[in-house]
């Protein structure tokens, strides 16, 4: 949607509205903000003080206008606004379920794989999203990932990354990296980029998606002389594939840099055949390839969000031989020992053959295979 003048906050105008530095500047953090948009129900009031000292909370204009009003369980709601379920604690939750703090090799770098990296340059975010798998790192008031803290120098980082020829691929995230302005951004892509043995460069980013306006076309100029780029979103609801979104990504697509999705499978927001579905076909619709669907991790304050196993599997039966076959996205579980694909298998092995199984669940034996 584009917010008509008339229903911006303040006397903020179309301009400002479109402009990323303002919706950075206007973001959402305060009860009274909030209640700009929608009608806070006692549940999100007590929830907002419940997280006070423990988890930031911070949502753009932009994303907040996307929220219905009278709806608490509007998905965009769900993503955004606190929960006091934020608080509870589930059995085997932990802030690094992943273990990505023990694969951390300098301040910023994570090498867990052979060949690439994670290379974690911020900790901030335009929105702090509530299933957020780095909580702890982005939004605990006193928790981070970084043994240092985020502004020492990145001398170190870069000095690993040059050494280990190994490395080919270095994904840009924290945080978001698209709360650096372009100049600071295109300091550590220049760098990267003076690497000979890095490949492609991936920038991780949920700004086309809750910033969309922080696709500027002098963004995706900078971005277009460092090539290969790569750069992965995160839409979890075709409510999200507004206008706004689909020409942030179209910007990056017309300078050459594929755009692909990850979503994360969120109970109440978008675990069922039908929104899944909407969702993928959408994501094609804008040129967006649906590359992972995760299971929800089981981190500490994002618990609530997460389903059983058994209806990721159903998601993705739901999506297999009933829509475009790059449309359905692998299902993945990551874990410490990395991420473990987890989906369903069509083919069984037999004494004299196999049995095949098609997305309709009709099944064939074929011998000799």
């Amino acid at each position: 949607m584009e917010a008509s003048t008339n229903e911006l906050p303040g006397n903020a105008g179309q301009a400002n509205w479109s402009n990323w530095h303002w919706q950075m500047k206007n973001s959402v953090t305060t009860l009274e903000q909030l209640a700009r948009w929608i009608h806070v129900t006692h549940a999100e009031r007590d929830a907002i003080e419940s997280v006070r000292g423990k988890y930031l909370w911070r949502i753009t204009p932009y994303y907040a206008s996307l929220m219905d009003p009278e709806d608490a369980d509007c998905p965009v709601r769900l993503q955004s606004v606190p929960s006091a379920a934020e608080m509870l604690i589930y059995p085997g939750a932990g802030i690094d379920p992943v273990s990505d703090a023990s694969y951390r090799k300098t301040n910023r770098v994570i090498h867990k794989y052979p060949d690439r990296v994670v290379f974690l340059v911020t900790s901030m975010c335009p929105v702090y999203c509530r299933h957020c798998t780095r909580k702890y790192h982005t939004t605990d008031v006193a928790g981070t990932y970084f043994g240092e803290s985020e502004g020492v120098s990145m001398e170190p980082d870069f000095d690993y990354l040059a050494s280990h020829a190994e490395i080919r691929d270095v994904l840009l995230t924290g945080g978001d990296p698209l709360s650096y302005n372009d100049r600071k951004l295109e300091e550590i892509v220049s760098r990267l980029r003076m690497i000979p043995h890095i490949e492609i460069i991936r920038i991780g980013s949920r700004c086309p998606v809750v910033l969309p306006m922080r696709i500027t076309e002098e963004l995706c100029r900078m971005l277009d002389k460092y090539q290969p780029i790569w750069f992965q979103t995160h839409f979890n609801h075709p409510k999200e594939i507004t206008k706004e979104a689909s020409a942030a990504c179209d910007r990056l697509l017309r300078h050459g840099i594929p755009v692909q999705n990850q979503s994360v499978l969120l109970k109440g927001v978008n675990d069922s055949v039908e929104i899944m579905r909407a969702l993928v076909t959408g994501l094609l619709r804008i040129r967006v390839r649906p590359y992972y669907l995760y299971h929800c991790d089981n981190v500490t304050g994002v618990s609530h969000f997460m389903t059983t196993l058994e209806k990721g599997l159903e998601v993705i039966d739901g999506l297999f031989g009933h829509t475009t076959g790059f449309a359905v996205p692998d299902y993945i579980i990551t874990t410490d020992l990395g991420k473990i694909p987890a989906g369903r298998s069509y083919v069984r092995r037999l004494d004299d053959g196999c049995e095949i199984r098609n997305y309709l669940g009709q099944t064939e034996i074929i011998q000799n295979l």
